[in-house]
């Protein structure tokens, strides 16, 4: 069982929703990453989703692509961000972290050579957003064998073929996109969201998470109660944008304590 099964297991054995917050890597600066993951987790989070950093984004709204943009002229890269993980972990070995981008910097590095310093760093899960299913089960299988989870995404475009190809190279978790639209879209519509994961349990085995859209306890509790685990980025990164940098890890721990008192109540 890995890190990210045990951990949303235990949620679940207690009736517990995950809180499954992201931050772009090196946003809003490169010293600052590993402390607002630490306050990320000190604020509630029961797995962290860490953005590699890269320019040419597809399911990035404004707000991430600038954190990516500020993180990018700061010289981060997934070397960096490897680095990132590995130093978080050598004070927590219970957070799971995994790592949200896209294929170039995979690519650019080779998959194996990715796999091997993704394990040695100690990542819990890869979701890379231009990795269809269709396109990766090499990779999602290598993933699996160096005991890590591929994680994909789903969308409410999403076939029931699709979904049904995916429920079976998927692990750990899938994360849902509540909405047609980028990271930090405002219409979310619940209705929409409770009615499709049902469809996405009949063939997908592992919890599912919901992102794209959250923005407060409120949204937070609501999506809770139909998913297994809420996904929450882009109002992290407003957050840490009108906040001066010596605030930084506070207002994140702030901020995110409140999702979970709501997730909780």
């Amino acid at each position: 069982m890995s890190r990210i099964d045990s951990v949303l297991a235990a949620l679940a054995a207690q009736g517990k929703k995950g809180l499954i917050p992201f931050i772009t890597a090196g946003d809003p600066a490169p010293d600052l990453t590993v402390a607002l993951m630490h306050a990320l987790v000190q604020g509630g989070a029961d797995i962290i989703e860490l953005g590699v950093p890269f320019s040419d984004p597809m399911a990035d709204g404004p707000v991430i692509q600038r954190a990516s943009d500020r993180a990018l002229a700061q010289g981060v890269n997934l070397k960096t961000v490897l680095g990132f993980v590995r130093q978080f972990h050598e004070t927590d070995r219970a957070t799971p972290v995994v790592l949200m981008g896209y294929a170039n910097p995979i690519e650019r590095m080779g998959r194996g050579a990715f796999i091997a310093a993704a394990r040695e760093a100690g990542v819990d899960g890869v979701l890379t957003v231009d990795y269809p299913p269709e396109e990766c089960e090499d990779f999602a299988a290598d993933l699996k064998q160096a005991g890590l989870d591929p994680i994909f995404l789903l969308a409410p475009t999403s076939t029931e073929e699709r979904i049904e190809r995916l429920g079976k190279i998927a692990s750990g978790y899938v994360y849902y996109v509540s909405l047609k639209g980028v990271t930090g879209a405002g219409h979310l519509d619940l209705d929409a969201v409770a009615a499709a994961i049902p469809r996405i349990k009949k063939h997908v085995k592992v919890p599912v998470g919901v992102g794209f859209g959250i923005r407060d306890g409120q949204t937070a509790k609501a999506i809770a109660s139909v998913s297994d685990a809420v996904v929450i980025g882009s109002r992290i990164i407003q957050e840490l944008e009108s906040t001066p940098r010596e605030r930084a890890a506070e207002a994140v721990r702030e901020f995110l304590s409140g999702i979970r008192k709501a997730l909780d109540s």
